[in-house]
């Protein structure tokens, strides 16, 4: 998918929420249980609720591979759900040296035997630009590269000062050799507020992936006073605050109602920025 068709979707559904699809057996309704594969039949019932208020889903592959085959199944199958005009994102984090790379590359973009086909991958640069290289080579695909995470031990690395600029400023700016905005995203925690601006002032037309809202504590007022551009430039991602609204069977109903509410919000966001009508 393209930066011009990503923000047409935006555009149309007069939203930028991105689904976190993290399923757990240990928290999703227990009368899924009774299904051969869980996990699937959770995803279907969640896509099927959300998949008009929201432009982009991300399955975190950690709780897919940690099933075994039924997960990758889950995982593959869950992919092939997803309506073609909304975008997905394996958030893998990957991120090894040149020839591994590319093997991981072709896991989530459809390369070689895989039958996985993603639109995006998130990526661990501290290995450097060869570990990164490698996932570019996909026309059409994404990197979205880990820069201002929104977890407690991000100032470990990522705000360390050295010389006159942080450790994540220094990713953002080496990384501007590696892809153009049509090629490379962020991850940029909501809960980071007003360091957006930082982040702004390097890559203004970027997207942004932004974890954090809602069980996180992150605002989303403030990750679009500072973080939005012309072509809104943020994908903002909900997962626990979505997909566990309700442990009934009531579930998908209550997830729709969550991610309403929050598309709601966005579309105001979104006519108050005079990005749609």
């Amino acid at each position: 998918m393209t930066k011009q068709q990503l923000f047409a979707q935006i555009k149309l559904k007069r939203s930028f929420l991105c689904v976190g699809l993290d399923p757990d057996l240990d928290k999703i309704p227990k009368h899924l249980l009774r299904y051969n594969n869980p996990i699937l039949e959770f995803n279907k019932q969640i896509i099927a609720a959300t998949a008009d208020v929201c432009i982009a889903y991300k399955p975190n592959t950690a709780f897919y591979e940690c099933c075994g085959l039924p997960g990758w199944e889950a995982l593959i199958e869950t992919c092939k759900l997803i309506p073609d005009e909304i975008f997905t994102i394996a958030d893998a984090k990957r991120g090894d040296i040149g020839n591994t790379s590319t093997k991981y590359a072709q896991t989530f973009f459809n390369g070689g035997a895989s039958p996985m086909d993603f639109d995006a991958v998130t990526v661990a640069p501290y290995m450097g630009s060869d570990s990164v290289l490698p996932f570019l080579n996909f026309k059409n695909k994404w990197v979205i590269l880990l820069a201002l995470t929104s977890n407690e031990g991000h100032k470990d690395f990522q705000l360390q000062q050295i010389g006159e600029e942080k450790l994540f400023e220094m990713v953002l700016k080496s990384s501007l050799a590696w892809g153009s905005d049509e090629q490379l995203m962020y991850v940029v925690g909501a809960t980071r507020g007003k360091l957006f601006e930082e982040v702004r002032k390097i890559i203004p037309k970027h997207f942004l992936l932004v974890p954090g809202v809602g069980a996180q504590g992150g605002s989303l007022q403030d990750v679009c006073k500072y973080g939005l551009n012309d072509q809104c430039g943020l994908l903002v991602n909900s997962s626990r605050g979505i997909i566990y609204a309700s442990k009934g069977e009531d579930f998908a109903e209550k997830a729709r109602e969550a991610a309403l509410e929050i598309q709601l919000e966005m579309e105001q966001i979104l006519i108050k920025r005079g990005l749609v009508g």
